[in-house]
């Protein structure tokens, strides 16, 4: 679906137009010319129709939740109103405790059902780095989990999408909160694979060009406090990167 090696960014340029760019060392290239970092805004590098969230994917987080591994992929979903793009600063609930979770996203490149796993890869355009925000207080009380996953800017994604061909198949996944590592692991130690994930989703979802598949966390899932920056490592891919700061909300029963 895209070039083996290519590296696509989604970016909003110094006039405020949305560009789709290609990142090199020095910053993006676009139309013959080129941006540095610090001339641009990064964006989500995909505009989904939703995020298809994979709960207990590893067996180490089922572990350390005192859950059962599912027998078939745990399935939730983050609306559009849940992304937020590298470097963003994301406010937090206020009272809330909302966690970090490591996950690969994989960008689905056209619209795809009932696909059988061994023809998965066909329908993927790239992947990119997801932390799937968790809101545990309200996570916990309600069954859907709307109020515990799909909160605004719950799905921080990017800062790039990169062919597949990027990411080993062993390629480590890590957290590092305020340059402490947290969470650390591979993701060739997901339950379901990405070809299983796929096969399983679209027997119940079409799939659209540009969702995403947020494979489910390792480990070492963990608070995140007013102040902190929390960075997402995916071999072959980079870091996304954000900000935390205490925000203010409603304060509902």
């Amino acid at each position: 679906m895209v070039n083996e090696n290519m590296r696509l960014i989604r970016f909003k340029d110094p006039a405020g137009s949305i560009r789709h760019g290609e990142q090199v060392k020095t910053g993006v290239k676009f139309g013959g010319g080129r941006y540095g970092f610090e001339e641009i805004d990064i964006l989500p590098p995909v505009e989904p129709s939703k995020i298809i969230c994979v709960g207990l994917n590893y067996e180490d987080h089922a572990e350390e939740t005192g859950k059962e591994i599912p027998d078939r992929p745990k399935l939730f979903l983050k609306p559009p109103s849940t992304l937020a793009g590298h470097k963003d600063t994301i406010q937090l609930l206020e009272d809330k405790r909302i966690d970090h979770e490591a996950e690969l996203g994989v960008v689905i490149g056209k619209q795809c059902k009932n696909v059988p796993k061994e023809k998965a890869k066909d329908c993927i355009m790239g992947y990119t780095c997801v932390n799937d925000l968790s809101n545990r207080d309200d996570q916990r009380k309600e069954q859907n989990w709307v109020r515990g996953k799909a909160f605004d800017n719950a799905a921080p994604v990017g800062p790039v999408m990169v062919s597949p061909y990027e990411v080993p198949g062993d390629a480590g996944i890590e957290t590092v909160v305020n340059g402490k590592l947290k969470q650390k692991s591979s993701i060739d130690n997901m339950v379901f694979s990405v070809p299983e994930l796929i096969e399983d989703i679209t027997r119940y979802l079409t799939l659209e060009p540009g969702d995403i598949i947020s494979t489910g966390t390792p480990s070492g899932v963990g608070p995140i406090s007013h102040g902190d920056t929390v960075e997402i490592k995916i071999q072959g891919i980079g870091s996304l990167i954000n900000d935390f700061e205490r925000g203010k909300t409603y304060k509902s029963d």
